[in-house]
């Protein structure tokens, strides 16, 4: 355990404070259980570090990736129990899903260990509240979504802009975006953020990162998924192959038959595949009404889960539309409810009808709906119902 704890110093020492992405002053660290579920690159080790290094007593922290050698022959919870015993308070565990039993250890821990607060990180694609020791009784979970634009604005300028609510910005959008526009020229910066500012790691090499977001596909896809759903490899090039056909799609409205006649699975295969890369962080799925959705009922629409994915994927194949409706879906998503509209593109929280576009998009497909609006790029300022699609990477 000594080995452990002077890893964790040194990591601690090398931890910048300088940019701190918008969850790490939302988690209620009274919780003596915590959960951080997220998409493989989306910051969850940053995350946990500086969580540490901000507010907790580093003299009796301990921050340790399960997939560390030390479990080649030690189990997590004598670690635990060591620890306690050397009074340590809070544990830290990233990639929980690299160790088997994880659910069952950490129930354990919780519940002969009360002096001891963990929080522990997932990819996506586990499913913490169907775990086996029944986790969901004990343990807060938090989400960590992808870089905001906002937040991609922060690590390419180092300026700490202000997040609006969506009523806020439904509201007061030209006062919003008046005030904005003194700080930053937001079209080029959204521009790039669509391409390649999705994931944090994007600043270690520009260059480079479309091909690492290809690589963090693949992992996503043979060891994350495979680890849970234990797979074929037949199966897994399915889906990569899936997903190639959703990025360069405009927008993707899946006809079950064809799809399961080209990607060679069957129609339940199919649907249960597209709801597994739905968990890892992949896809995001669309329908008319979130209620009385079951295990193998299609969506109306498939997008992939954020705009770099598109690029990394369908590259010159994108489609700028599926981009703009992509971005607008992606930041909604986890914070309003968000379903396909009967008119237009989307309707949030049953309410608000909008309807995706260009600068020239008209408002003829919403001129008749009540608080109907226009997002629209392009445009650095909106008016009335219009208002610059951009802003509404401002709400996190």
């Amino acid at each position: 355990m000594e080995d452990l704890l002077l890893e964790f110093q040194s990591k601690i020492a090398r931890t910048s404070l300088d940019i701190q992405r918008y969850l790490v002053h939302k988690i209620d660290l009274n919780n003596r259980l915590i959960a951080v579920k997220g998409a493989r690159g989306a910051g969850k080790t940053t995350l946990l570090l500086q969580l540490a290094k901000l507010n907790l007593p580093l003299e009796s922290t301990l921050y340790v990736s399960l997939d560390h050698i030390y479990f080649f022959d030690n189990k997590l919870y004598n670690l635990a129990k060591q620890f306690t015993q050397f009074g340590g308070t809070h544990l830290l565990l990233d990639e929980v899903h690299k160790y088997s039993n994880w659910s069952r250890e950490i129930k354990l821990i919780y519940d002969n260990f009360p002096e001891l607060h963990v929080i522990f990180t997932s990819s996506s694609m586990l499913e913490i509240y169907k775990s086996e020791s029944d986790l969901s009784r004990r343990a807060i979970t938090y989400n960590l979504k992808e870089l905001s634009f906002r937040e991609f604005i922060l690590f390419e300028t180092k300026k700490d802009l202000q997040a609006y609510s969506f009523s806020d910005i439904l509201e007061n959008h030209n006062s919003i975006a008046t005030k904005l526009l003194e700080e930053i020229k937001p079209l080029p910066l959204f521009e790039k953020y669509l391409k390649t500012g999705v994931y944090p790691y994007y600043l270690e090499n520009e260059n480079l990162y479309i091909q690492k977001l290809q690589n963090t596909i693949n992992l996503i896809i043979e060891i994350d998924i495979n680890a849970v759903e234990d797979l074929n490899y037949d199966t897994l090039v399915k889906l990569k192959k899936l997903l190639v056909s959703i990025a360069s799609s405009a927008p993707f409205t899946p006809n079950i038959t064809k799809l399961s006649e080209k990607v060679d699975v069957s129609r339940n295969m199919l649907v249960k595949s597209i709801k597994i890369l739905e968990r890892a962080g992949l896809v995001n799925e669309l329908y008319k009404d979130t209620t009385g959705i079951g295990v193998l009922t299609k969506p109306e629409k498939l997008y992939l889960n954020n705009t770099n994915l598109m690029y990394a994927l369908a590259k010159e194949n994108t489609n700028i539309g599926n981009v703009r409706e992509t971005f607008f879906l992606n930041q909604l998503k986890g914070l309003h409810d968000i379903n396909r509209s009967e008119v237009a593109d989307f309707i949030i929280d049953k309410k608000y009808t909008f309807e995706i576009g260009g600068k020239n998009k008209t408002k003829k497909q919403i001129a008749k709906v009540e608080n109907g609006y226009v997002a629209k790029d392009g445009i650095e300022i909106g008016f009335g119902n219009i208002i610059p699609v951009w802003l509404f990477g401002f709400m996190y």
